[in-house]
């Protein structure tokens, strides 16, 4: 299992420090035996701590929280049996390393004691050679499992870590995938990563919108069959779909062969008439590629576009269960009735959209157009090409 980066690795000087040593409980109702024990291990190095019953020695293993019991057989009212039992049955000392200490028949009390769940066995008198050996076993092995309760307390809050992020990742791919709706992935990631404003708060922005739709749609659609007409609006949305990615506008919405783009929300864009101008253009480009094919197939539709610039409200619109990202303005209102003008393959702008991208396009003058909403005549321009081209 590969650890994270700034995790140390678990080692027995992690599970108890180095300078702390071994804590080990001596029980034994003759204070002669204790005090020998004690004294032979306190000159090893361990820490010792004493019970002169069982349940003094109860007592002191849930007070001290000893590495290891070295605990008498035979003692009044509480036999070393019992006692064992006792640590046994607790969760919090089930694997804590227990010696049986007699003097009775090794063999016989050898099978008590495993019954009872002890680790090992001393003969009275004590071998210290014995003593320090099996002491010595004993506590590496309760150190490893130490180290391997540690290592599993590690795993569990890497887990638990592990499930938060990703339920963090879950919400922003869902997050992502609703942004992606809208955006151009570039800016669905700059949002989910914090990198831009909520875009679904109510703001007020600088846009340029484009407005496209297909010329002769209404009646392609009342004489072709529905399949016909899903095709090529499949095909339609997907080529003009990947154009508007490629420039990093913001698709606002799409109603049957009708599509609304805006440039420089969410994110300030530098240059956004340019970047419509050179998109609507691309968009040209490709439905006179595509008409070629759907004449042959005997449809007759082309394609016109609407483009003004101006100050929009932009945020959600909709219902609690059904919020869509929207935009409110004239200069929305203008780049539709706009396309709803053009001409097959003309793309129609404003004056002050011809102020803006003069050094880029060369246009022609259509006239003063009577707009639907509008009191007044807009003088309207065709955008014919990018300057130097052909």
């Amino acid at each position: 299992m590969r650890r994270p980066p700034n995790a140390l690795p678990l080692t027995p000087n992690r599970i108890r420090n180095v300078k702390t040593p071994a804590k080990i409980l001596v029980v034994d109702d003759t204070p002669k035996n204790v005090k020998l024990l004690a004294d032979l291990l306190t000159v090893k190095g361990y820490g010792v701590v004493t019970a002169a019953s069982g349940r003094e020695a109860l007592a002191q293993v849930e007070a001290e929280r000893p590495d290891l019991v070295l605990l008498d057989v035979v003692m009044p009212e509480m036999s070393g049996y019992e006692v064992c039992r006792k640590i046994r049955e607790s969760p919090a000392t089930e694997i804590l390393p227990v010696v049986m200490v007699t003097a009775l028949d090794p063999a016989e009390e050898r099978i008590k004691g495993l019954e009872a769940g002890a680790d090992d066995f001393l003969t009275k008198p004590i071998n210290q050679a014995e003593l320090f050996v099996r002491v010595k076993s004993l506590l590496r092995i309760k150190e490893l499992y130490d180290i391997v309760q540690a290592q599993a307390a590690q795993l569990a809050e890497w887990n638990k870590t592990l499930e938060q992020r990703v339920e963090e990742q879950v919400t922003q791919l869902e997050r992502m995938s609703r942004l992606k709706r809208f955006f151009s992935p570039q800016l669905a990631e700059l949002i989910v990563a914090g990198g831009a404003d909520d875009p679904l708060r109510s703001h007020r922005q600088e846009v340029a919108v484009v407005f496209l739709d297909l010329r002769g749609f209404t009646a392609f659609a009342e004489t072709s069959e529905p399949e016909e007409v899903m095709r090529v609006l499949r095909e339609y949305h997907a080529e003009m779909g990947k154009l508007v990615l490629e420039h990093e506008g913001t698709l606002e919405c799409f109603t049957g062969d009708g599509m609304m783009v805006l440039f420089n929300d969410p994110v300030p864009l530098p240059n956004p008439e340019e970047r419509a101008i050179r998109m609507a253009l691309a968009m040209r480009e490709r439905i006179a590629e595509l008409t070629v094919k759907w004449r042959k197939l005997g449809y007759d539709l082309d394609f016109g576009v609407g483009i003004a610039q101006g100050y929009a409200t932009i945020g959600t619109i909709g219902f609690e269960g059904r919020w869509d990202y929207g935009s409110i303005g004239t200069v929305c209102n203008l780049s539709s009735r706009l396309c709803g003008e053009a001409k097959a393959a003309q793309i129609l702008v404003p004056q002050r959209f011809v102020g803006a991208v003069e050094e880029l396009v060369e246009v022609e003058p259509v006239g003063e157009l009577s707009l639907k909403g509008f009191h007044r005549p807009v003088a309207a321009f065709n955008v014919l090409r990018l300057k130097g081209q052909p």
